[in-house]
């Protein structure tokens, strides 16, 4: 039915009750495909025997009816084993099988085909029959069988890795949620206590100190984009390559509790395009850091202080930054639902983004005025001389006045130049008392103009006519 090397299978449910033994194909597939399984089938791989010796071996085909008794040689007296060497030593010889399995276990005697094995087909109670077969065609069929079982072994174990990995990793995310929340709650307590502006509708964004080690490679020398007093800042990429500036505050840093504070809760409270945008803060032990928006051209001061660098900026952009400046300013002092002084407005605190635009950074010494306050006077004068307003410098009266002292210095030093200071020109002790003076000579020129005209004129007519 199935023909040589065929095997029979009434019990499967598909229509094909014919396959091949292992080891063999169809002569004929499309044949096979249409239920013509009479060709039967051919080994796959030839057997390798000749000049006494051998690499074939043998596959058992279990609980099957014996093949035909045609092409056999049966010895009842010798066992299995001295049936395989047989089947082995005889290159003609191409499957065995025990002669009497009444006894049980492997049974006694041997049957050996040779040539070609016709009728084998399962049944219930069957023998083994042992197929012999080419070495290389039993190594993969090794092979396959160390496949099915060590691939659900490892897929079983991959598994269970997998699970362990994913609970160990969410339980280290809810660890590191609720550090972050107890650390929030420490910092918008630390904030928000004895503030002017309380917790009133306080929306403050938290960093954690590692996400900010990561940021900044540990706050690594290469990533240093400037230091002063109050510490280091440092340039990091914080989540999908975000682009900040990170500022780190000392222990000794001239920048204390009170002004960390007012830095924090006054930028999340102001929002302008010529502001400093702040991103983020930390509180980590003696650790407070703040993070801002990342601004690739950095400091006014840097460009107007540099003789390479102050040539980037013409007329048009020079008018552009104080525009700028003059906008955040008005913001602060009325258009913004608090009235802010900066008290420390000077080039190094204004920032330019990529297009030369101004934002005011630094809220560190900001003070808020209520209601109709309109100045307000301290024994702690702080800022940067030469920008203050001599009434702040000396009895520590401030108002909206002190920075627009400020602003005009910021006006005169990005027009002309030069610094506040003025070191190069030792005649002056300041850039101040330079314009009053080129300004008192320009007047004075301009008065000596006028007078020659007037001169000039009374000397041709009347009086009538000077006065027309």
């Amino acid at each position: 039915m199935c023909g040589a090397f065929g095997l029979c299978n009434v019990n499967t449910a598909s229509t094909l009750f014919c396959s091949c033994v292992v080891g063999f194909s169809p002569v004929n597939p499309t044949q096979w495909s249409m239920r013509e399984s009479g060709g039967g089938c051919r080994r796959n791989v030839p057997l390798e025997c000749g000049n006494g010796t051998t690499t074939d071996g043998f596959k058992v085909v279990q609980g099957v009816k014996l093949p035909d008794t045609d092409n056999t040689t049966v010895d009842m007296g010798a066992t299995l084993e001295q049936c395989r060497e047989r089947c082995l030593a005889n290159c003609s010889c191409v499957a065995y099988a025990a002669a009497d399995i009444r006894g049980g276990g492997d049974g006694s005697g041997c049957v050996m085909w040779t040539n070609n094995i016709v009728d084998v087909r399962y049944v219930d109670k069957g023998q083994n029959l042992y197929l012999r077969l080419a070495k290389s065609e039993l190594a993969s069929r090794k092979r396959m069988v160390a496949t099915k079982i060590v691939l659900p072994v490892i897929a079983s174990l991959l598994a269970l890795v997998a699970a362990a990995v994913y609970l160990v990793w969410k339980f280290r995310l809810r660890a590191q949620r609720r550090k972050k929340d107890i650390q929030k709650k420490a910092m918008v307590g630390y904030l928000t206590t004895s503030h002017e502006l309380g917790d009133e509708n306080l929306e403050l964004p938290f960093v954690s100190f590692e996400d900010i080690v990561t940021a900044t490679d540990n706050f690594s020398e290469d990533n240093m984009l400037g230091q002063g007093g109050f510490g280091k800042v440092y340039k990091g990429m914080l989540g999908e390559k975000k682009e900040v500036a990170i500022k780190r505050l000392g222990q000794g840093s001239g920048q204390g509790a009170e002004e960390f504070r007012n830095e924090v809760v006054l930028i999340a409270k102001l929002q302008h395009r010529n502001l400093v945008r702040l991103l983020g803060c930390c509180i980590c032990g003696d650790e407070k850091l703040l993070i801002y928006e990342y601004l690739p051209n950095k400091s006014l001061d840097s460009f107007i202080f540099d003789a390479a660098r102050k040539k980037l900026l013409d007329w048009p952009t020079r008018f552009k930054i104080i525009k700028g400046i003059s906008r955040g300013l008005l913001y602060l002092h009325e258009d913004s639902r608090l009235t802010i002084v900066h008290r420390d407005l000077k080039p190094s605190n204004i920032l330019l983004d990529a297009d030369m635009n101004p934002k005011i950074s630094d809220f560190g010494m900001a003070r808020i005025f209520g209601g109709n306050q309109h100045e307000a006077n301290t024994n702690r004068v702080v800022g940067t001389y030469g920008y203050m307003s001599p009434e702040y410098a000396m009895d520590g009266a401030f108002s909206v006045k002190s920075d627009t002292y400020s602003f005009g210095v910021i006006l005169l030093e990005i027009i002309s130049g030069f610094k506040i200071s003025l070191n190069h020109i030792t005649d002056f002790p300041n850039l101040l008392a330079y314009v009053r003076m080129v300004a008192f000579f320009f007047f004075c020129n301009a008065a000596k103009r006028y007078l020659l005209m007037f001169y000039e004129i009374d000397s041709i007519g009347s009086g009538m006519e000077l006065m027309e």
